[in-house]
């Protein structure tokens, strides 16, 4: 039994104990309660069912607790708490359950189908450590989303046509002649190198050949870069597919026929500022005068594309340089007929790189960025990932890449991982002293010890996590779940002694014990696309 199923039966049996409904049952969550209170989990329901009960919340909890005393040591406590301590066999099973490869998949992830467009840079040069973010981001969700039983497929939008790609095709152009670019042009030394492997047919190109040539080689780097970053997509949508298809005629029809554009100084608008709930106050230009979409039309277009496959809930992620665009995305969507809350937009920021005391802030257009590849290179695609994921997207996130190089409990990942390790290496010394890791022992024969049971507690923990990295659309939750555990594990490996032939039922049980670190440990790197060591 998982804690969301736990919680279930016991919010059964409140609204069997008060006679309510659902709808009563809103505030009924388990609540891991503070280290110096001697329980297992907390309600805080009573307080929250005072004023629909006209009980005091004391008397709720103590009507509560009797509900609960039959399977649970249930206890009331001021002002209106009920803590619960689990019973040692119900600990046992719990941690079976988390053998199930599924375990975590429940509703309302079940039979949701999400698209989680991520990353989506203009391939108009190198990944830069932004990009990273953004794909450990995407990645990431898309795995704890999979893991929460959610259908999920993963996109690379690639703007592969428009402005910047003909800059990007004069810029290279311009390398090719050795001139300097034009002066809001590209000017990263990575287009000199291109120049260097140019085929020789490229001496007669236009500007637009040139344009073409580059985005392909730079998406065949952006390819190589999310590969040896552990990211695979399950499909990169280019730009031009929606215009070989006439998508974005198709999108200006369907938002006349809604009655959501207008015409006014020879271009067509889309009306988002008269909408109810809109957050966007100005109206858009759809189709410029001149004839020609404009870029919004365009990814209009792509979104409606994404509903159209299929998919009940659409998530971008941005960078933080796209954060105006947030509303009248939002607005757009709206104007199509699709519900808002079935779109979700997440920018995250930038990325600051310290070496030593120095901060490095980088331009992509000036060139002066570190490529993602390079800090790959020098700190490990773990590292990177671990780092990345460790804040919340809205905050900023200054990468300390001697912190990342260190091989010891400084590093946060090196700190979770050796544990993973370490449990490896107790297994392989359990062999050669012939206890089996596999040997069964009689479970209400062991007396647990408080660093056992905050161990098995904190295990069964990792649901929780998981469902709150969900709702908050971030993995910053996990990383710090994982450094939890691990610090857990070190408390008990301190003071328990694991592989005692004199002990054989405690050998085994604690060894049953630490296989569920063990699998834990791997699960949640891996849900954060970060390996799990065997040796270190």
């Amino acid at each position: 039994m998982t804690l969301s199923q736990l919680e279930a039966g016991l919010k059964r049996r409140a609204m069997a104990a008060f006679a309510l409904e659902e709808g009563a049952m809103a505030g009924f969550h388990l609540a891991a309660p503070p280290p110096h209170i001697d329980a297992d989990v907390s309600i805080a329901w009573p307080i929250a069912a005072a004023k629909l009960l006209r009980k005091p919340p004391l008397k709720i909890a103590e009507e509560l607790a009797a509900a609960l005393s039959a399977d649970f040591e249930a206890k009331p406590v001021p002002p209106g708490f009920v803590n619960l301590k689990f019973r040692d066999a119900f600990l046992f099973e719990a941690l079976k359950e988390l053998e199930k490869p599924d375990c975590f998949a429940q509703p309302p992830f079940k039979g949701e189908k999400i698209n989680l467009e991520f990353v989506s840079a203009n391939p108009t040069g190198p990944m830069h450590l932004a990009s990273g973010r953004g794909a450990t981001l995407g990645d990431s969700l898309a795995r704890i989303f999979r893991a929460l039983g959610a259908e999920v497929a993963t996109e690379f939008y690639v703007n592969n046509v428009g402005n910047q790609v003909e800059l990007l095709g004069r810029s290279l152009k311009a390398r090719c002649e050795g001139v300097e670019p034009p002066e809001n042009g590209y000017q990263g030394a990575y287009l000199k190198d291109m120049v260097a492997v140019l085929p020789k047919e490229a001496a007669g190109w236009t500007g637009a050949q040139f344009g073409q040539y580059a985005i392909a080689e730079m998406l065949k780097l952006h390819k190589a870069d999310m590969k040896a970053f552990g990211v695979e997509f399950d499909r990169w949508f280019l730009e031009s597919e929606l215009h070989d298809d006439g998508a974005p005629a198709r999108t200006l029809a369907a938002l006349k026929e809604r009655g959501m554009t207008y015409e006014k100084e020879g271009a067509v608008w889309l009306g988002t500022s008269s909408m109810m709930d809109s957050d966007d106050d100005k109206d858009r230009v759809l189709v410029k005068s001149d004839g020609s979409n404009t870029y919004f039309l365009n990814d209009i277009a792509y979104h409606l594309n994404k509903f159209d496959r299929g998919f009940t809930t659409v998530i971008d992620i941005w960078g933080a340089d796209h954060h105006g665009h947030v509303s009248r995305m939002e607005a757009a969507v709206a104007a199509l007929g699709r519900e808002k809350l079935n779109f979700k937009v997440l920018i995250h920021q930038q990325v600051a790189l310290l070496r030593g005391a120095e901060l490095i802030k980088m331009s992509k257009r000036a060139g002066d960025f570190i490529p993602l590849k390079e800090l790959l290179d020098e700190v490990g695609a773990d590292a990177c990932r671990f780092f990345f994921a460790a804040r919340g997207p809205h905050t900023h996130l200054t990468f300390d890449v001697d912190l990342a190089k260190k091989h010891s409990n400084d590093n946060p990942v090196f700190y979770v991982q050796y544990v993973h390790a370490r449990i490896c290496s107790i297994f392989s010394n359990a062999a050669e002293k012939g206890i089996d890791p596999a040997a069964g022992f009689d479970a209400a024969g062991i007396a647990v010890n408080a660093d056992e049971r905050a161990l098995m507690l904190k295990l069964l923990w990792l649901e929780r996590t998981l469902l709150d990295c969900a709702r908050d659309y971030s993995p910053h939750q996990l990383t710090t779940y994982l450094m939890e555990l691990a610090a857990s594990f070190h408390s008990f490996y301190d003071k328990c002694k694991v592989l005692d032939p004199e002990h054989k039922d405690v050998s085994a049980f604690r060894l049953f014990l630490l296989a569920h670190v063990k699998a834990v440990i791997a699960r949640g790197l891996g849900l954060l696309g970060v390996s799990a060591p065997e040796r270190m």
